[in-house]
């Protein structure tokens, strides 16, 4: 699976640790994630992650041209909801395409932890469940 790591800057140390915990499911999958957060979660676990530009300069629209080809599974974007974004449309914009494409979307550390959940289960096809409801 294609998953996508993204942090608010206050969220950062948090997604640290959800990789850390999490890396032997993770090294499993092909990761993106915006620029410090991807250098981030590679110098804390040893993980291959793909970054792109930081979220204000571009990186949350190339996530979401990811989503937009149908080239994403998952996103895991811990965000911080109390502090002002300056990027906050394209964080919208990726927000919505998220909903649009019907992806796998976790804005917070539980929501994460229950996608993790299902990614451990090999199981389960995220693709297949999508779009099973119409």
């Amino acid at each position: 699976m294609k998953i996508a790591l993204i942090a608010h800057d206050k969220k950062k140390e948090q997604m640290i640790e959800f990789a850390k915990y999490y890396t032997d499911i993770l090294k499993e999958h092909d990761l993106f994630a915006t620029g410090t957060t991807g250098q981030k979660v590679m110098d804390a676990t040893g993980l291959k992650v793909t970054r792109f530009q930081s979220g204000p300069l571009g990186g949350d629209q190339q996530i979401g041209a990811m989503i937009a080809k149908d080239d994403l599974d998952i996103v895991i974007f811990l965000r911080d909801p109390l502090t002002a974004q300056p990027h906050e449309p394209d964080v919208s914009a990726l927000l919505r395409l998220c909903d649009v494409y019907s992806i796998p979307l976790a804005t917070n550390i539980v929501s994460a932890e229950i996608l993790m959940t299902m990614v451990k289960d090999k199981n389960i096809q995220i693709k297949e469940l999508r779009g099973k409801i119409k």
